[in-house]
Order: C-alpha cells, then sequence, then structure tokens
C-alpha cells in the first residue's frame, strides 16, 4: 500500500527585521503572543511534520520562545546574507522521507492551522498541483508548498528573495488555493504594518497553544 503523502514546514525565523528600527519582530507580541510564536503554533497543530525552524539573529531568544512547541531547531549563521541561506539551511535538515514542505514567513500573525491544512490537501507531488500557492482576491500570498522535486533548485537561490523565481519558471505546475481571508496576504515589515492590524482574535480552531 503506497504511504501517505508526507510534508513538513520550514519557518524562516532568522532575519534581522531591518525596516524595523532595530526591533525584531518576531519577538513583538500581539495579543500578549509573540509573533514568531503565534506562526509556529500555526504549523505545529497542523497536519505538517516536521515542524523546523531557521533561526539566525537573536536565535536565543527565539529559541525560548518556542522552547514548549514541538518545533526542531536549525542554526543559520549566515542569515546577514538573505533569505535564501536560511532556506538552503532549512532543505538541508528535512529528513529525506518527505515529499513535499512548506516554506512559511516567521511574521505572519494571521496564518492559522487551517490555512496550512488547505493547502496541504490540495497538494500532488506529481500532476499540476507540485507548488501550491494560497491566494485571495486573486492575489497570492504565503506560505508556499513546494514538491521535493524542487529542492535542488530551491536551495540554489541566492539574495533575499526566496525561491519567488521558481514560482514563474514552473508556471504550468503552480496550483492556486483560494482562501476564505486574506490572512495569506499580511506579513510584518515595519513598524506602521502593526498600527494597521486588525484586532486579532484568538480561538480554540486556531490551534494556538495560548489560549
Amino acid at each position: 500500500m503506497t504511504r501517505p503523502i508526507r510534508i513538513a514546514a520550514l519557518i524562516l525565523a532568522a532575519g534581522r527585521s531591518v525596516r524595523m528600527g532595530g526591533r525584531n519582530k518576531l519577538l513583538t507580541k500581539l495579543n500578549g503572543i509573540p509573533l514568531v510564536a503565534r506562526v509556529a503554533s500555526a504549523l505545529v497543530h497542523s497536519h505538517a511534520e516536521p515542524v523546523i525552524v531557521v533561526t539566525g539573529h537573536e536565535r536565543e531568544h527565539v529559541k525560548q520562545l518556542l522552547s514548549g512547541q514541538n518545533v526542531t531547531f536549525v542554526n543559520n549563521p549566515d542569515y546577514a546574507d538573505g533569505m535564501s541561506t536560511s532556506l538552503r539551511r532549512g532543505l538541508a535538515a528535512l529528513p529525506e522521507d518527505v515529499d513535499a514542505a512548506l516554506v512559511c514567513l516567521g511574521d505572519m500573525p494571521h496564518i492559522t492551522s487551517a490555512h496550512i491544512d488547505r493547502l496541504m490537501m490540495t497538494f500532488h507531488p506529481t500532476a499540476d498541483r507540485a507548488i501550491c500557492v494560497p491566494t485571495f482576491a486573486g492575489k497570492r500570498g504565503n506560505p508556499v508548498l513546494w514538491a521535493k522535486r524542487f529542492f535542488v533548485e530551491m536551495g540554489q537561490t541566492t539574495g533575499d528573495v526566496g525561491a519567488r523565481d521558481l514560482i514563474a519558471r514552473y508556471a504550468g505546475l503552480v496550483h492556486e488555493v483560494e482562501m476564505a481571508d486574506n490572512s495569506v496576504l499580511i506579513d510584518i515589515d515595519t513598524p506602521a504594518d502593526l498600527t494597521r492590524l486588525p484586532t486579532l482574535q484568538s480561538t480554540k480552531n486556531e490551534g494556538c497553544l495560548y489560549d
């Protein structure tokens, strides 16, 4: 019998938050919950396994905040060279038997386990659903789910753009997954982004450890 598809998750949590004026956005609390902890909780409560957190800048603080969650940590000493270095470290840490990986940003406060599981349900490694991208109102967001066949090319990316170019290169294999809300479009880059956030309402079905 064919084994179930195994999908891992990578949380990129190594960046310096250069547009936050010296403040590490991942440590910022929203409704009393650090941003990176909110993202990690959504992944832990999804069907993704394992959940790997790539750390770098202020890594001990990040690890401390996530110490009670079922995640694995991988340090990226080259984090100052851009997101691609964290992606490379995370991919190298994946178990051999995974079929795909969700690449998740650590600064998306509204992402829930329901968003993650919806992406995973639509994935197929060999059909035209080998790359699954969440959308809202026709606009593409994050996280993105990648079949294992792309891992080598993803690991060869450079700079601070992640694997974005591969989505255009393999457009025929991209499957857009429409979401019921705009959570997949919201991330935090500047202090102004924080002030524009709608009120976060933690509920049991978000899979949040802190409820």
